[in-house]
């Protein structure tokens, strides 16, 4: 028996690492509206309802009750995002611009083990994403001059948005979680301690490596490795046969440095995932008829993204207390509908709303990085193929949204040729304002399987 339990565990384990997450758009700055094909179909929601094995990846109470089975899904998300400008920018290449790289696939696994009536294991893999962008040559900054006559080069262009060539952020987030459910009467507990991976990767910025702390690990360094992780908490209670409420937890994600990047980040590369809450309420209104709203906080302030992006000074970037990307906490409201209409079929439907990530200061900074999306419809169905396999099906279109200010212009306190000093301080350029604009649609399609009651083979025999 214990051979048999080992096997399950290391087959577990293999298949979810074999489907570590890569990244997306998500309407939540970087989080994604919701993990798999169900909750993705339902706007988010799905923390007071939980009826399949990815249900873990947003409250690891929500396992307690289900059937062993496993969930495999893949989604195809199809984000557009650049920005434009008005004016005479000094800082980025002038235009309507748009970033490349237009597809991301996202892959997802979970599986779910009862151990007895009162209790359940798993293991879920999941991601977030969104932070990718990529600026080809087609864009061309031109060099600053300044001086008499305009002679004296302040900031030459070797081509790109920002003069330093092809320009673009790469993040990728990809989470472990293990998770452990108990019930007790009406309320059931879980715990999920998590592990966390990241890569970053910088391109382009070469130009603005006097504001680092370490030009040398700055930007151009190619990937680089984070690795951390925190704890997951959750909570159901069912208050009645037809009414639910779920709440969850998590702390930050606490990471290591992006060593290569010490330059580049805030505090030596630190670059921790934020702690976020949730918190919603299921009703069955019918029997075969379910509504779902849930609330997510997510406290992106207190990482070092929430440090401030103005003013730039020589040696701002990557310091202890530097320039950061300007976030702020959001909060998203997510509201879901599913209509089991026969056996085999359930319908869904949602809608998704967050408030916005980026500070309307940060326009210029995030043109590299355009996490704006607020408002998300969503829809899908699950149908049951045979006895033991389902698919699920979920998109989602996240509607165009936009952050503009002036120009964030940097201190320059030297000409680059011939070596002239000058004394310009940071400032808002009032000749140009920044619109960094994004919007996304993605498709979510997943397989299910359940293994009948008393079969322990950890493989499936039959579909």
């Amino acid at each position: 028996m214990n051979k048999l339990i080992s096997r399950r565990i290391l087959f577990t384990l293999a298949t979810v690492a074999a489907l570590a997450p890569s990244l997306a758009f998500g309407a939540d700055g970087y989080f994604l509206t919701g993990y798999g094909p169900r909750q993705r179909a339902l706007g988010g929601a799905g923390v007071a309802d939980s009826r399949d094995a990815m249900a873990m990846s947003i409250n690891p109470a929500g396992i307690v009750g289900l059937e062993r089975m496993f969930q495999v899904g893949l989604a195809a998300n199809l984000p557009e995002r650049g920005y434009s400008t008005t004016g005479l920018p000094l800082v980025l290449a002038p235009g309507d611009v748009r970033s490349g790289r237009p597809i991301f696939p996202v892959p997802n696994g979970a599986y779910v083990q009862p151990i007895d009536a009162e209790s359940a294991w798993g293991v879920a893999t999941y991601g977030n994403g969104g932070l990718n962008t990529s600026y080809d040559f087609g864009h061309f900054k031109p060099p600053v001059k300044a001086g008499p006559g305009g002679v004296i080069t302040v900031a030459p262009s070797f081509g790109g948005i920002l003069g330093g060539g092809w320009a673009g952020l790469d993040l990728q987030q990809s989470f472990v979680s293990a998770v452990y459910a108990r019930k007790f009467g009406p309320i059931t507990v879980g715990f999920s301690p998590t592990l966390a991976i990241q890569m970053f990767n910088a391109q382009g910025l070469k130009i603005l490596s006097p504001y680092s702390s370490n030009m040398y690990n700055f930007s151009d360094m190619a990937y680089d490795w984070s690795v951390g992780g925190g704890f997951r908490v959750g909570f159901e209670w069912r208050a009645t046969k037809e009414l639910r409420f779920g709440f969850a937890g998590a702390t930050p994600m606490f990471m290591s440095r992006f060593n290569k990047y010490r330059g580049l980040i805030a505090d030596q590369g630190s670059f921790d995932i934020p702690a976020t809450v949730i918190a919603g309420v299921a009703l069955d209104v019918l029997p075969n008829l379910t509504l779902m709203a849930d609330w997510r906080h997510i406290f992106y302030s207190a990482t070092t993204a929430g440090y401030a992006s103005f003013p730039i000074w020589y040696g701002s970037f990557g310091a202890y207390g530097g320039s950061g990307f300007d976030w702020r906490d959001t909060d998203s409201a997510s509201f879901g509908a599913e209509w089991r209409a026969t056996p085999e079929l359930s319908l869904r439907a949602g809608y998704h709303y967050s408030t916005l990530l980026m500070r309307e200061r940060s326009a210029t900074l995030a043109a590299l990085a355009p996490l704006v999306g607020a408002h998300s419809v969503t829809g899908g169905f699950g149908y049951q193929l045979t006895k033991n396999s389902s698919i699920d099906f979920a998109a989602i279109y996240d509607f165009k949204n936009s952050v503009s200010y002036f120009e964030n212009a940097p201190f320059v306190g030297r000409a680059f040729f011939p070596p002239v000093p000058l004394n310009v301080l940071p400032h808002y350029n009032t000749n140009a304002i920044i619109t960094a604009w994004g919007r996304a649609t993605q498709f979510t399609v997943g397989y299910n399987y359940k293994w009948d009651a008393g079969d322990n083979s950890w493989i499936p025999s039959h579909f």
